[in-house]
């Protein structure tokens, strides 16, 4: 059964860096799909971060992380990773990788991680 794993997830202050990863099943699983991070706050509803292509040539991002996050993949290795720049406290959240088609809305993605918690204090 197809596995994804969320880590990297910490505490950093305001303006610092956080590299979270996303390990999947395996090399014939993972390179199937595209992939996503969303993110669910406190209070919140879960939203989008950004998406990945298949092969790692195109990626996309929400416009209040645009700029600051970098998405990457590493399909040889069944890994996925999220570079976070410049972090805010607002970039507060449960962090959740996610595999499937190349979108923006969850109903795009088929299999979710089980999220990593990301706190930036002020």
């Amino acid at each position: 059964q197809a596995q994804l794993v969320e880590s990297g997830g910490r505490l950093v202050q305001a303006g610092g860096s956080l590299r979270l990863s996303c390990a999947g099943s395996g090399p014939t699983f993972f390179s199937r799909y595209a992939f996503g991070w969303f993110r669910q706050a406190p209070g919140k509803e879960r939203e989008f971060v950004g998406a990945i292509s298949w092969g790692g040539e195109s990626e996309y991002y929400a416009d209040s992380v645009k700029g600051r996050f970098t998405i990457s993949r590493d399909n040889a290795n069944s890994k996925m990773y999220l570079q976070m720049d410049n972090l805010k406290p607002e970039d507060t959240a449960v962090y959740y990788c996610a595999a499937g088609g190349y979108g923006s809305s969850e109903e795009a993605f088929v299999y979710w991680g089980r999220g990593t918690q990301v706190t930036v204090s002020k």
